[in-house]
């Protein structure tokens, strides 16, 4: 794993994606951008990108979270917890994640967004 300072350098440099990567044959409609790899692969968070593929039959189940959805990793006490939000304060599921060797201490936000009429996207907000 990086260091944190390395990560926090790397994801600076992510404004939009030159491409969509397929991470699990289990989510074949779901794509990560440049940005989104680059913390699966520097933070070892690829579970965070499975955790995200696993609730999308429930999350497009939600009128509003096809067309977007707002995921956060954040520490709570020794532990961590990811949200789902449908906007800032309309929490549509949590998951406490009991332990991690998650890096950034502030945790992550992600996205999560239709690319085109077929896959939806994992990304950054900056490049959203």
């Amino acid at each position: 794993m990086k260091t944190i300072k390395e990560i926090q350098e790397a994801l600076a440099q992510c404004y939009g994606t030159e491409g969509y990567h397929q991470w699990n044959p289990l989510f074949r409609k779901m794509v990560l951008t440049d940005g989104t790899k680059t913390v699966a692969e520097m933070c070892g968070a690829y579970w965070l990108m499975d955790l995200i593929g696993s609730y999308q039959s429930k999350c497009l189940g939600d009128e509003m979270l096809r067309d977007m959805q707002f995921w956060t990793l954040r520490k709570k006490g020794d532990d961590w917890e990811v949200i789902c939000e449908r906007d800032t304060d309309d929490i549509f599921l949590t998951q406490d994640i009991p332990f991690s060797d998650f890096p950034l201490p502030e945790g992550i936000k992600l996205y999560v967004a239709p690319a085109d009429e077929e896959y939806y996207v994992i990304m950054l907000p900056s490049e959203y």
